[in-house]
């Protein structure tokens, strides 16, 4: 999960080098096809070993890299497509249904390696089955996407829509040179910092409570093996709803204002995340409930963050916003949340392991609080 977390947040990194400033329709298909073969890699290559006797643990950590790696690829191009062809007032629900990918893909899993091996009896399906339908599916995202409206022949989606940010004009739909938007719309870009040093937080809280929840559940709570295999699945399935709702409401209730909707779901993520930890052993269903909730509440500002970040810079260049605070949140959050919190749970026991993760939430609000201005100023309803 580190390697593959590393990964992730360097490919996001690098694809932000090439997905701006060019057409959006070969980045799209391109890392899912590279992802199925360093995941086909991930199948074979170790296999030989395997029965060659002497098998390198390297081999294992290159393979979770490169997986890692193409499948970061895939946010900078996915955020950049929506902001050219949906408004602002309607990016929150877009986003949020884009998002739930996350959860969908994941579920499909099983049922594709079930698939597979009733059809060909052999473990090696849970790689080329899934492989094999991703590569349908960058077909088809070749076959059907496009770059702009206006490589269609359409007006901006500003003007169709009647929609327009603050500060937008002509200049929004020029294309600017790799340097103009790493330097002067990314690095310079101080509120786009902030956000993605939220994503470190909410990463964080996201993967430490995640990656920990089996173990935790087990040696303090008492659970047997089956039933916090269940709480797993049930906090990875309640993200759907809870990402939805809030994709609606920052659109709907909050008129776009993504850093208030990000605060509201993180404090009752602190709350809840508090229950958990402190409620005593032995009353199961309010773990379970507790649980649940986190799960419903964090993935709606994880999706947030990406969100606003593609919001806080001119959509030419959204790809490389949404790659930067990819690299923060894998890099800094995901792989943190391996090391760090199983390191202060050695170290302090599991009371120090969840005051980290309350830290976390708290300063996750804070950076989000300090764009909360500007999102209110970008608003339809802002001053």
């Amino acid at each position: 999960m580190t390697w593959a977390g590393a990964g992730r947040g360097l490919g996001g990194l690098r694809y932000l080098e090439v997905s701006d400033g060019r057409g959006l329709r070969p980045f799209q298909p391109a890392p899912l096809s590279a992802d199925r073969a360093a995941a086909l890699g991930a199948d074979h290559v170790p296999v030989r070993l395997y029965r060659l006797g002497h098998v390198q643990c390297g081999d294992h950590v290159r393979a979770a890299f490169l997986n890692g790696w193409v499948q970061g690829m895939g946010w900078p191009p996915c955020g950049r497509t929506m902001v050219h062809w949906w408004s602002q007032k309607e990016r929150g629900r877009i986003v949020s249904t884009w998002n739930i990918a996350h959860n969908v893909g994941g579920g499909l899993i099983g049922p594709l390696f079930i698939l597979g091996m009733a059809w060909y009896n052999d473990w090696h399906s849970a790689f080329y089955v899934p492989a094999a339908v991703a590569v349908g599916v960058a077909v088809f995202a070749f076959l059907t996407m496009r770059d702009t409206p206006q490589t269609c022949g359409l007006p901006p989606i500003e003007a169709y829509k009647n929609d327009y940010p603050e500060g937008y004009d002509d200049s929004h739909e020029k294309e600017f040179s790799t340097r103009e938007i790493l330097v002067e719309h990314v690095l310079k870009n101080r509120l786009l910092w902030y956000i993605a040093l939220a994503n470190v937080f909410v990463y964080l809280l996201r993967y430490g409570v995640l990656d920990w929840a089996p173990t935790y559940l087990q040696e303090v709570k008492g659970f047997t093996v089956d039933k916090s295999s269940w709480a797993y699945f049930l906090y990875e399935w309640a993200g759907i709803p809870g990402t939805l709702l809030c994709g609606w409401l920052s659109d709907r209730l909050f008129k776009g204002n993504r850093a208030a909707t990000g605060i509201t779901f993180m404090v009752l993520v602190t709350l809840f995340t508090a229950l958990y930890w402190l409620t005593p052993p032995g009353h199961a269903m309010l773990d379970m409930f507790s649980l649940i909730a986190i799960g419903f509440l964090i993935y709606g500002p994880v999706m947030l963050i990406g969100l606003h970040a593609l919001e806080l810079v001119p959509k030419k260049a959204a790809g490389t916003a949404a790659g930067f605070t990819g690299l923060f949140g894998y890099l800094g959050g995901s792989v943190a949340a391996s090391a760090l919190v199983g390191y202060t749970v050695d170290a302090y026991g599991w009371d120090g392991g969840f005051a980290l993760l309350i830290g976390a939430c708290v300063l996750a609000i804070v950076l989000l609080a300090m764009t909360s201005r500007h999102a209110a100023r970008q608003s339809p309803t802002g001053g």
